[in-house]
C-alpha cells in the first residue's frame, strides 16, 4: 500500500512539472515575439536545436550502459519526429497573431480531440465521467471560440495553433509506446532538427532577426521546458491512458493564462474566465475516479 501511494506520489509530480513546462512554453515564444526579439522561424530553429543538444549532453553523461547502446535508427521513428518539428513550427508562427492565453487553449483542447479519436481507433474503454468532462471542455472551447462583435482573430494563425494541436496529439500518442523517455525524445528532436533545417528555403531571408534576448528565449524554452518537459512527459504517458493524457494536459492552458496575465498582461476577460471554468471542471470530473482504474 505504502509504494502503491509512493508511486503515485512520483506520478503526480512527474505529471505537474512536465504540464508545468508545456505552459511555459508558450510565455517564453509569446515574449520573444511580442517584443520582437527575434521571428518565428528562428525561435522554433534555436528551440529545436538547443533540445537536442541538451538531451544528447544528459545522454553522453548518463550512467545507464542501456542508453549508451542506442544509437539512432535513421529507418525509423520519422513520423514523430515530424509531429514535432509541425507543433514547433505551428507553434511559433501561430503566436504572431494568438494571445498565449487563447492560444494555449486552443492548442491542448485540439490536442484533447485528436487524442480522443486516438483512443477510440484503439479502442481504449472510456468511462461515463470522462465522457461528461469531454463534453464540458468542447462546450468551454465553443464558448470561447464563438464569434461575437469583439472577437477579432487570424484564422490563418488560428488554422496554424489547431496544426499544431494535432500534431502534438499524434505525438504525445507515440509516445506512450516508448520504453525509454529520455533516448526516444532525443531522438525525436534529432530528426526534428533535420526537418527544421530542410524548412529554412521555405523562409525568406529578410524575414530573420535575431537578438540575444530571443536567442536566450529560445535557448531556454528548447533547453528546459522542452526537452526536459517532454521527456518527463514522455516517462508519464506510458503509466497513463491516451484519454486521461488528453484530459490532463488541459491544465496547461490553465497555467498558461494564469501566467500571461500576470507577466505578459494580458487581458483576463469573461468569455476566457467562463472556458477556463469549463475546461478545469471537465478535467476535475473526468479524474475524480481514477481509482476504480489500474491505470488512469
Amino acid at each position: 500500500m505504502q509504494n502503491l501511494v509512493k508511486k503515485e506520489f512520483q506520478l503526480f509530480i512527474l505529471i505537474t512539472l512536465s504540464l508545468l513546462f508545456l505552459s511555459l512554453n508558450s510565455i517564453l515564444c509569446k515574449i520573444a515575439l511580442v517584443n520582437s526579439f527575434i521571428d518565428p522561424y528562428s525561435f522554433t530553429f534555436f528551440r529545436v536545436l538547443s533540445a537536442f543538444l541538451t538531451l544528447l549532453f544528459l545522454i553522453k553523461f548518463n550512467q545507464n550502459k542501456k542508453l549508451k547502446q542506442n544509437k539512432i535508427d535513421f529507418k525509423s521513428n520519422w513520423l514523430s519526429a515530424f509531429m514535432l518539428f509541425l507543433y514547433a513550427i505551428g507553434f511559433s508562427y501561430s503566436y504572431l497573431s494568438l494571445e498565449a492565453g487563447f492560444g494555449t487553449l486552443l492548442l491542448f483542447t485540439v490536442v484533447q480531440i485528436t487524442m480522443l479519436f486516438s483512443s477510440i481507433f484503439f479502442k481504449e474503454k472510456i468511462s461515463l465521467n470522462k465522457i461528461l468532462g469531454l463534453v464540458l471542455a468542447f462546450i468551454g472551447l465553443i464558448y470561447l471560440l464563438y464569434p461575437s462583435q469583439d472577437f477579432k482573430i487570424s484564422y490563418f494563425h488560428l488554422f496554424l495553433m489547431c496544426l499544431s494541436g494535432f500534431a502534438w496529439g499524434v505525438y504525445s500518442v507515440f509516445g506512450k509506446k516508448s520504453k525509454n523517455a529520455l533516448f526516444s525524445t532525443y531522438d525525436n528532436f534529432f530528426k526534428a532538427f533535420i526537418f527544421t533545417f530542410i524548412f529554412f528555403i521555405f523562409v525568406s531571408v529578410h524575414s530573420l532577426n535575431i537578438s540575444l534576448n530571443g536567442f536566450l528565449l529560445s535557448f531556454i524554452s528548447g533547453s528546459i521546458t522542452s526537452a526536459i518537459g517532454y521527456v518527463l512527459w514522455y516517462k508519464v504517458l506510458p503509466k497513463i491512458t491516451i484519454i486521461t493524457a488528453s484530459i490532463l494536459q488541459l491544465l496547461v492552458p490553465i497555467l498558461a493564462i494564469l501566467i500571461s496575465v500576470i507577466f505578459l498582461d494580458e487581458i483576463f476577460t469573461t468569455n476566457l474566465l467562463v472556458a477556463t471554468i469549463l475546461v478545469s471542471l471537465g478535467v476535475i470530473i473526468s479524474i475524480v475516479k481514477r481509482k476504480t482504474n489500474q491505470n488512469i
